[in-house]
């Protein structure tokens, strides 16, 4: 494997892994919903505007835009807000974990809608593994009953499902698409209806109020978390098999854990290095090749955060 890629793989952990810090700063001035319609707004532009320096034209024919708007709304609208809304209560570092089970929750979905990708004993094994690593990060939630810490468990699990689900959907319905068209036509078809959404729902951000530590957030999130970390994302699975690019899975949440210890002073507790383990043992076990069994028809790749 080529030094560039390996840099390319970091590069990514650290343009998504830093995201969940910036949700944590920026969700205490702007609301979920609102959050998501300015991170999905900026980020829309910034690719755009890319795209139009490379003089690369988005298509015209009406499936795409259909399939860019489903497979944004959970690729991009859906699990930004749950996300968001999450981290209003739990850690930073926390739902960097959780994030982690997206791809498990792709090998899933996939075994349901992808023909050439059912589940073997292997994945059903690495799986488990996951959702297990979930149970114990849940638990401890749970001594005091159904509380706002284990809602937003809840929420940010169903954040990664939702990714996976966009996941899945863009392999079905977008893998014909060029590099770099899935993800601008998304962030673009997502911003017509989020934004007007945002104003309509929300009634707790106040523009004026909000903190420069909450707008470099959002900068943050929308061009480097987003649109930049596309590209790079677009630019390494030309490169490289996807079974590489999904190793990006087990470096984020190096960068979530330690930047919510740093700037927030998030404490590091046993239980979350057990439930981390476990997430990226299972997501280990559904990527990793045997030799005394078939190729996989198809690898496990991961989505942008």
């Amino acid at each position: 494997m080529k030094l560039k890629n390996y840099f390319l793989l970091i590069l990514l952990a650290a343009l998504w892994g830093p995201s969940f810090l910036f949700i944590k700063i920026a969700v205490v001035d702007i609301s979920p919903i609102m959050m998501a319609a300015m991170r999905i707004g900026f980020a829309a532009i910034f690719l755009n505007v890319f795209l139009l320096m490379r003089r690369i034209k988005l298509p015209k024919d009406k499936t795409f835009w259909k399939h860019v708007a489903l497979a944004g709304f959970f690729a991009q609208a859906l699990p930004f807000i749950l996300i968001n809304w999450g981290e209003q209560y739990i850690d930073s570092g926390l739902a960097s974990i959780i994030n982690g089970l997206t791809p498990l929750s792709t090998v899933v979905l996939a075994h349901f809608t992808i023909s050439a990708e059912r589940l073997s004993a292997k994945k059903l094994v690495g799986v488990a593994l996951g959702f297990t690593g979930l149970v114990v990060l849940s638990l401890p939630k749970l001594t005091n009953g159904f509380d706002a810490a284990f809602l937003g468990i809840v929420a940010v699990t169903l954040g990664a499902v939702s990714y996976a689900i966009g996941l899945v959907y863009s392999r079905k319905y977008l893998s014909k698409a060029k590099p770099m068209h899935a993800p601008a036509g998304q962030l673009l078809a997502c911003s017509i209806y989020m934004v007007p959404l945002a104003f309509i729902f929300d009634s707790q951000t106040v523009f004026s109020q909000i903190g420069t530590p909450a707008w470099v957030s959002i900068f943050v999130l929308s061009f480097f978390g987003t649109a930049v970390a596309f590209v790079v994302y677009f630019n390494l699975i030309e490169r490289a098999p996807a079974s590489f690019v999904s190793l990006v899975t087990y470096i984020m949440p190096i960068f979530g854990i330690a930047l919510g210890t740093i700037f927030l002073d998030e404490v590091i507790t046993s239980t979350m290095v057990f439930g981390m383990l476990l997430i990226l043992s299972g997501i280990l076990i559904v990527n990793i090749r045997l030799k005394f069994l078939k190729p996989k028809i198809a690898e496990d790749q991961v989505v942008a955060r």
